[in-house]
């Protein structure tokens, strides 16, 4: 499901807003029998699950209400298959269509008849607390020359600086404590994300903001010594990146790099090898469109480098690529989501101190063509149950909170109590009613049973509207500041919401007061 309007995208989300079409939502069933149905329905149920599974999970109704299935992901999935749509209520089949007019008005019928009139919305289990909590408020100063579209704020721990860029313009900027600023580098495209060392900045950027299928988009090495892009990237030939992971998969001592095009069509997760001679080598390890965010670790624990990976398009899920010491790695599923859910982004983190990574994962991408409110959008916890020694990845949903449009999570231990807290931002909050969603912080609780979380409403939405977050400890203090980015602009799906958010704002930032109250 993605958008009319494809203007742009948040940085996790950033990239599924204004791309790839996953023209039909499904779930999967929490039990195994599968829905009692009889006659035309049945064969509704039968026809939805040949026709629409084929890439992503089988479908159900109760995901999304009549009129969204109707007028929106129907008529878009019909032109998939080849049938010709008018006024979105109007089938007609050709020699191209894949699925006969008869069989597709059962399809209809099925998602007419068991499709919900609204969505239930979820409850929070438990309220925010509307608070500053350990954080303070301190923003640059505002540039009513510009409006704000911040595609990538960073914190870099050793210059104690910010770095960001944006759509408007895409040179990465530099910002010192006094946020001065000034250009570090100029860039192609806008730079989406960045990787800091102690000689270079190894920097995404992106190519083409809108949804089309072209290869702008190039990984740059920037010499902080000479001061600028060399004009041979390291490869440039990438459609929409959006993240870099580095590793070393082969054991030669060189840095390779892994890179996720999110692409439109197209796309995919790409291993960029250094070759001995300095050059580079491109090869796909999965090559479909929606690959989001990597994360490398030796995840089995053999000695070599492997990899996890977010894809957030059509088959949506977690896989894991398992280096197979010969130059390729062997793929597993670890967790499989409906495209409805619009995945946007996971961190890998021992949540529960069992010494065993969990994942952390955010649903919330809301820009396709079930741009509606929708009660499994939020921040999840899967912990840990598997025995990593043997390769027994599992994986068990433990904690859900809802979000609307939840885009990013990042987990760290914020107040210094021991434990990991969480710091999210939702580029699609409820904005209308619940506007404070877009920017949450949940402290860890000590107390059982676990999961204990109490969660705080940082008042920032009259700010910005935040697309890109970073974490770490800016000014030097000890504890883990954050930086929020804001892109301003862009379609919002709620129509008579009229935004009051800060237009001008390119980023604020949340410094991190635990340290000083301690002492």
């Amino acid at each position: 499901m993605r958008p009319k309007n494809r203007h742009f995208k948040h940085i996790g989300v950033f990239f599924s807003l204004i791309c790839c079409v996953s023209f039909i939502s499904c779930n999967a069933k929490t039990g195994d029998e599968p829905n009692e149905l009889t006659g035309e329905l049945a064969e509704g149920q039968k026809l939805a699950g040949k026709y629409c599974s084929t890439c992503h999970l089988p479908v159900e109704p109760e995901l999304l209400d009549k009129e969204t299935w109707k007028n929106q992901v129907l008529p878009a999935m019909a032109k998939q298959l080849g049938l010709e749509v008018w006024q979105n209520n109007h089938y007609f089949q050709n020699e191209r269509s894949a699925i006969s007019q008869s069989d597709w008005f059962k399809i209809v019928a099925y998602y007419d008849s068991l499709a919900p009139v609204s969505l239930p919305q979820t409850v929070a289990p438990v309220k925010p607390i509307h608070d500053w909590s350990i954080f303070s408020l301190k923003t640059p100063p505002k540039d009513t020359d510009f409006i704000a579209t911040t595609t990538l704020v960073a914190i870099n721990k050793t210059d104690q600086h910010i770095y960001t860029s944006s759509a408007e313009n895409p040179d990465l900027v530099k910002w010192d404590k006094n946020f001065k600023s000034s250009v570090a580098a100029k860039l192609p495209s806008p730079a989406v994300d960045i990787h800091f060392s102690d000689t270079h900045h190894l920097i995404t950027s992106i190519g083409e903001m809108k949804a089309v299928d072209l290869a702008g988009g190039a990984l740059l090495q920037f010499d902080k010594q000479k001061g600028e892009i060399p004009t041979k990237p390291i490869t440039s030939d990438l459609i929409r990146p959006i993240q870099t992971a580095t590793g070393d998969f082969n054991k030669d001592g060189l840095a390779d790099y892994i890179v996720c095009s999110f692409g439109h069509n197209k796309g995919g997760l790409y291993l960029i090898k250094q070759l001995a001679d300095k050059t580079f080598e491109k090869t796909a390890i999965r090559e479909v469109a929606g690959a989001t965010q990597a994360i490398t670790g030796d995840f089995n624990h053999d000695g070599w480098t492997d990899i996890m990976a977010l894809f957030a398009h059509a088959d949506e899920g977690i896989w894991l690529f398992l280096n197979n010491q010969k130059g390729g790695f062997e793929t597993k599923n670890i967790l499989r989501f409906p495209p409805v859910y619009g995945s946007s982004s996971f961190q890998l983190v021992d949540v529960n101190k069992d010494g065993k990574p969990d994942i952390v994962y955010t649903a919330g991408d809301n820009s396709d063509y079930s741009r509606i409110l929708k009660p499994y959008h939020g921040l999840y916890i899967f912990l840990n149950k598997g025995d990593l020694i043997n390769a027994d990845f599992r994986f068990e949903k433990t904690f859900f909170y809802p979000i609307n449009g939840a885009t990013k999570v990042i987990a760290k231990d914020f107040d210094l109590d021991g434990d990991i807290d969480f710091a999210t931002i939702a580029f699609f909050a409820d904005f209308e009613k619940n506007s404070s969603e877009s920017f949450l912080y949940f402290e860890q609780n000590n107390a059982k049973p676990f999961p204990n979380f109490i969660p705080h409403a940082i008042p920032v939405s009259q700010y910005g509207r935040w697309i890109c977050m970073d974490a770490n400890d800016l000014d030097g203090d000890g504890d883990t500041d954050i930086v929020l980015g804001n892109y301003a602009k862009g379609f919002l799906n709620q129509d008579y919401f009229k935004p009051s958010w800060n237009m001008h704002l390119p980023f604020l930032i949340l410094e991190n007061k635990k340290i000083m109250v301690n002492y």
